[in-house]
């Protein structure tokens, strides 16, 4: 097929460029490519037919991958690689089994139809490879691009039920074949039968086909085949395996077990194999590979449905003759020791043995026995610890060994971590062993624990950690504790704790903000919207932007070097707590916010570290509390530098030399208190301002505001899923209308701060941005973009502005002024210049019954005075005030020279 000769230049082409394969003249080889596995540039392929590529380090590494693992999209959309015809309706069916599966279209010609599938629920459909089953119905296997269907990469038809008979492939003959293996897939039963090995899919590891083993017994008059129980090597197979061999031994028949050694965290199945036995050319070493993968698969079988422990320690002496080893068997540790002269006594007590039945044995009978009598086998722990992989935070240099310790008692496990001195010495691994789990006990010896973790711990795989949630830069995934998204693609934890992106291995230490995220589309309601925008109007709808913009921040502070603040103001009652609550369960969070004045800097510096392109809010305490005057100090000017990013402080590392770690800020500021910030110039031109009214309630927002109370956050936070999966069309979306209102808004000739400009046009660009995964109409996005249009002309304002308090401390300063014939309460003799000394202005002032706010607002508020600028704070000022007094009144002995904040005159 023309397609055959396409696949292979395309994968030609790609390693070349991937792994540095090159064609070696003269030879039909590709070699010097890097190994993915050790790093090392002994990769070599077959240059004919480049399917298995291979690691030539025999002994230290030799690990191989099919090009399908490597090139998944170019064994992914098979109409599109191979559109069916009139003339040739299988032709995308064939092509699939073909080149996917690597079965001979000869062998199985007639033994599929291809159909298709459509998903509602997807919105999806696919071609499928159909195989019609012996009870009715059938199962198929969708190949065109099935990661759109979720876990349903194949399905029966429905209705039907495949349980209790297996199917057969019309070439075995089943009334001849003296051992008869048993697989989980249909796949796995081709597989097989293409190298002359009888298999049957029993469809489903929990599916024993009863029916068919009770009839293959009555068709064969008791003369019955022996099986091999070859399920997939996964936890779950391993419990059927193990029932199913016993029910099969119940109706006669002589049972083995075959499981593929798993590498690598790579599940393999019998199809796997099949595709890496058929590529070798040379046929004696073809037989000979296959030999060593069946030997070996047979051999793990014996291990899993070994019925002792120490019958299990005697294969494994038999298979590798280590004299001491350690091995797990009924999630229980345990020790194998040989003992070699209770070995020779036992041999030589069964050479001359009288019993006829140690008569009858042959040498190798006579050794097994021996083995059996002398052979040590001691548990040392009631558990069994089983270390998974080593991780490491590059950034602190912190690492640990994780592992999972298994029960015999129910079946159980926990996982948790070690650290390099905890494996390291076995008193330190007990005490850690019983604090991971209760009644968790080893009784092993310094030497035993030296010798497990040495064999457990050598070429351990390394996932990289991050120890926050959301989004990851360097790794360009968004990861929500037990789920993340990467280019869009949903990826569940696997069943060690982390993420599998190809070759990246990922996982977040964050365990501080649990989320409840809806997988499930169908479960999401979409009738939220006009309830937001029934109790809160355009201001809803930007504070909603800000959250769903926040999705992004990393991304756009990377291209546009900031990201604004928001803050949200307004009296009590007005619904900000009912409206930061509902964000939060978009978001799958339910939370609210902290007070930074109520918390330490490192503490604040952790809380803004948790968490990666998602807001952290900042709400206001009482500012009544009694306490207040000793709560923790806090500046607005700690933000700054957030704008850019930016790090949330340096801390020095557990290290000898001069090591600092400087963790950066990747989340957004939201702030939300009944009072305006106030702030310098700096950071209030960094702010999105909101403000909210109490508002006149109805009937109809009392009952959308109570709807938004009430819906769970379960059936709101898949937003958060949709928002994130679309994050390639939201940031060319963004890039595309950013600079269209720029543009906008610097033709408002009122608005003068640039970064005024830039901060309410992001936000109208994510405004649109929205609109991709919520449907807001026609008058709301209006409505919302002049709201933000009208919020950059306020903040403009309010920069050019005093305080209000500030502005209430000069209109009784001008009102004082007025009460007399020459200056109250301004000292200086410079008409360009006025001083004043707080004190003797509050005193006057109370005086006059003016109100002022006290003096430890003031003096932090006057620092920023716009009308008047301030010059200089408690200057000695010559008082024209006190030399006025002292000319009037010969008896006025204070001194002329006053402690004066100076600030120039307007």
């Amino acid at each position: 097929m023309n397609m055959e000769h396409e696949l292979r230049a395309e994968v030609l082409k790609r390693l070349e460029s991937d792994y540095e394969l090159k064609h070696r003249s003269g030879t039909h080889f590709m070699r010097g490519g890097r190994c993915p596995a050790c790093g090392k540039k002994e990769l070599y392929t077959h240059h004919k037919n480049p399917w298995l590529i291979i690691c030539g380090r025999e002994g230290k590494c030799a690990q191989s991958w099919h090009v399908k693992e490597l090139y998944e999209d170019l064994f992914d959309d098979w109409t599109k690689r191979a559109p069916s015809t009139d003339q040739y309706p299988n032709a995308t069916a064939r092509a699939y089994l073909e080149f996917a599966r690597g079965f001979r279209f000869e062998l199985i010609q007639g033994w599929f139809t291809q159909d298709s599938f459509y998903s509602a629920q997807h919105n999806a459909g696919s071609a499928t490879v159909r195989f019609g089953l012996e009870k009715g119905g059938y199962w198929e296997r969708l190949i065109d691009r099935p990661h759109r269907f979720g876990k349903q990469k194949a399905r029966f038809k429905q209705g039907e039920s495949y349980k209790g008979v297996w199917w057969c492939p019309p070439c075995v003959d089943l009334l001849e074949v003296k051992e008869l293996w048993i697989v989980e897939g249909i796949f796995d039963a081709i597989a097989l039968v293409h190298h002359d090995i009888a298999a049957v899919s029993a469809m489903s590891s929990n599916a024993f086909p009863e029916e068919s083993l009770k009839e293959l017994s009555r068709q064969r008059g008791g003369k019955l085949p022996k099986l091999i129980w070859a399920l997939d090597n996964e936890p779950g197979a391993h419990r059927y395996t193990k029932r199913w061999v016993r029910m099969a031994r119940d109706l006669g028949y002589v049972c083995e077990a075959a499981q593929i050694p798993q590498q690598d965290n790579r599940k393999h199945d019998w199809n796997d194999l099949h595709q890496r036995w058929v590529v070798i050319d040379d046929l004696d070493k073809r037989a000979d590979r296959i030999d060593q993968d069946l030997k070996a698969a047979r051999y793990h079988g014996a291990l899993l449905i070994a019925e002792s422990a120490a019958e299990k320690g005697v294969l494994m002496y038999e298979w590798r003759e280590r004299h001491e080893f350690h091995f797990g068997f009924d999630s229980r540790l345990y020790w194998f020791k040989m003992d070699l002269l209770k070995f020779d006594k036992a041999m030589q007590t069964l050479d001359s043995s009288e019993r006829q039945e140690d008569q009858v044995l042959t040498d190798k009978q006579r050794r097994d026995k021996a083995l059996r009598q002398c052979g040590g086998v001691v548990e040392i722990a009631n558990c069994y610890p089983q270390a998974l992989y080593f991780q490491r935070n590059e950034v602190t240099d912190e690492s640990w060994y994780y592992f999972r310790i298994d029960f015999p008692h129910d079946g159980g496990s926990v996982k948790n971590t070690f650290t390099g001195g905890q494996v390291a010495a076995a008193s330190e691994f007990k005490k850690r062993l019983l604090g991971m789990a209760a009644g968790a006990v080893f009784t092993g010896s310094g030497q035993h624990l030296d010798k497990i973790m040495k064999d457990q711990l050598f070429g351990l795989k390394t996932v990289e950690t991050i120890d926050f949630i959301g989004y990851s830069k360097q790794h360009s995934s968004y990861v929500f504790g037990d789920i993340a998204v990467r280019n869009g693609v949903l990826s569940e934890v696997n069943k060690e704790d982390y993420f599998e992106f190809g070759k990246l291995r990922l996982k977040t230490l964050q365990k501080s903000n649990p989320m409840h995220i809806q997988r499930d589309a169908k479960e999401y309601r979409e009738d939220w919207l006009p309830m937001l925008w029934t109790c809160f109007g355009a201001n809803g709808v930007v504070a909603l932007t800000f959250w769903f913009g926040s999705l992004f921040a990393e991304q756009i502070r990377a291209q546009y070097k900031s990201f604004p603040f928001l803050e949200a103001t307004g009296e009590a009652g007005a619904g900000k707590t009912t409206l930061l609550t509902f964000l939060w369960k978009l978001l799958g969070q339910e939370k609210e916010g902290f007070d930074p004045s109520k918390s330490t800097r490192a503490g604040r510096q952790r809380a803004m570290g948790q968490v990666s392109n998602m807001p952290v809010v900042l709400i206001e305490g009482d500012r009544n509390e009694p306490d207040k005057l000793h709560a923790k100090g806090f500046d607005w000017d700690e933000l700054k530098e957030f704008f850019g990013g930016g790090t949330l402080g340096t801390k020095g590392m557990k290290t000898s030399g001069n090591e600092t770690y400087e963790p950066p800020f990747r989340a957004t500021i939201a702030i939300s208190q009944n009072a305006a910030v106030s702030a310098s110039e700096a950071i209030l031109t960094r702010i999105v301002k909101l403000h909210f009214a109490r508002p006149a309630v109805t009937t109809e927002s009392r009952i959308a505001a109570d709807n938004l109370n009430q819906i769970p956050v379960e059936l709101l936070s898949h937003f958060l899923l949709k928002a994130v999966r679309a994050e390639p069309q939201v940031m060319a979306k963004f890039a595309e209308r950013v600079i269209v209102h720029e543009e906008r808004l610097r033709k408002l000739k009122e608005i003068r701060v640039e970064r005024i400009i830039k901060n309410h046009s992001q936000m109208l660009a994510l405004l649109d941005c929205l609109r991709l995964v919520c449907p807001l109409d026609e008058n709301q996005l209006a409505t919302t973009q002049q709201q933000l249009v009208t919020m950059a002309l306020e903040r403009q304002s309010a920069i050019s502005a005093d305080h209000p308090l500030v502005a209430e401390f000069w209109e009784v300063y001008d009102y004082l002024e007025s009460l007399g014939e020459g200056q109250q309460v301004n000292h200086s003799n410079d008409t360009k210049l006025i001083a004043i000394n707080l004190n003797e202005f509050a005193e006057k002032a109370s005086e006059h019954r003016q109100n002022l706010a006290d003096l430890k607002t003031l003096r932090a508020l006057l620092v920023d005075c716009r009308s008047r600028k301030l010059l200089e704070t408690n200057k000695p000022t010559y008082s024209v005030i006190r030399a006025a007094q002292s000319a009037a009144n010969p008896l006025f002995d204070k001194p002329k020279t006053v402690r004066c904040w100076i600030f120039q005159s307007a």
